[in-house]
């Protein structure tokens, strides 16, 4: 019989690659993880990791057994949730990293009615940008965290979380009409504020760019997304963000925003968390509002890209209306 505590070791040692790590983690000796781990290999007759100059690495049969390990790690702690469910209490720590697209309009009506319905959750919101967040995630200090997609990585899970446009932001002194699409290859000059290089998003920007002719007269990067709203309101200088930080912005005039066209561009974005949990109820709860939200702003979106085209609202569109309108009440 292989006991629990030996399953989370060999989650720990192959999500930390380290047996020292894999330690600290779980409050235990080297020693005693490493006793677990060779009481495995001995149960199971395999060798479950190879010990290399760079850390422990799983072999083929260590990388699937951990996978089986996080499943049945998770069913376990489903288990507790949904008897906790049972008594219709939501209490508890909920620990979530958001990126600026999503805090600076999605967040605060989320909150707004998510606070008012559980207030025995004690909330905890970080903001930060992609490698942040996931590093957060891994070390289990965030329950779950909305970052751009990537190729994923031992020791998280992930799902689609939205598809979303991305958008022309310019002040007024560019003169451009507001929602109407444009081509970034006929905006010029072209001085753009870009992320910096170790944002997921720089790579996928610099890629449309290059591909489809866009000649930069002038670049600047900045992580610091109330820094650079502030700049391209005052300044001739632009940026291209998801449509969802932005659609505030469709009232005020301050910031001009328009659609891409002539290829549109789109970003994903993807939910994570630790492989070894599930999602609370509390966390639950609060993805539910939190993609009725995203819902209800794309919904807008949708409305006001109509109206600037001078066209009605396809049937396809006002149904996703109603549908946000529904779930916003």
């Amino acid at each position: 019989m292989i006991a629990l505590r030996q399953i989370r070791a060999i989650v720990a040692v192959c999500e930390e690659g380290s047996f020292t790590r894999a330690a600290e983690r779980e409050n235990a000796t080297q020693s005693g993880i490493s006793q677990h781990v060779a009481a495995v290999e001995r149960a199971l007759g395999v060798k479950l990791f190879e010990r290399r100059s760079t850390g422990v690495v799983p072999t083929p049969a260590g990388l699937r057994y951990y996978r089986r390990c996080v499943e049945a790690v998770g069913m376990l702690d489903t288990a507790g949730e949904e008897a906790h469910a049972l008594a219709d209490i939501v209490t508890g720590d909920l620990r979530i990293g958001l990126m600026p697209t999503f805090t600076r309009a999605v967040l605060a009506p989320t909150l707004d009615h998510f606070i008012a319905r559980h207030p025995d959750v004690r909330l905890h919101i970080v903001e930060g940008y992609s490698a942040l967040l996931t590093e957060m995630v891994l070390a289990d200090e965030l329950d779950f965290a909305v970052v751009p997609a990537f190729e994923g990585r031992i020791g998280l899970k992930s799902r689609l979380f939205v598809r979303d446009r991305e958008v022309l932001l310019s002040g007024p002194r560019r003169g451009l009409r507001s929602l109407a699409p444009v081509r970034l290859k006929d905006c010029r000059p072209f001085k753009v504020i870009v992320p910096g290089p170790h944002n997921v998003r720089r790579r996928n920007l610099e890629t449309y760019f290059q591909t489809h002719g866009v000649e930069i007269a002038a670049m600047l990067e900045m992580d610091a997304m109330i820094g650079t709203l502030e700049f391209v309101a005052r300044s001739d200088w632009v940026t291209v963000l998801p449509s969802l930080i932005s659609v505030n912005d469709l009232a005020t005039g301050d910031i001009v925003v328009n659609p891409l066209a002539d290829p549109p561009m789109h970003a994903e974005f993807v939910l994570i968390q630790p492989a070894r949990r599930t999602l609370t109820a509390q966390a639950r709860l609060f993805l539910e509002r939190f993609e009725a939200e995203v819902a209800h702003i794309h919904a807008v979106w949708d409305a006001a890209t109509a109206r600037g085209r001078g066209a009605k609202p396809s049937a396809r569109r006002r149904g996703a209306r109603r549908a946000a309108a529904t779930a916003a009440d």
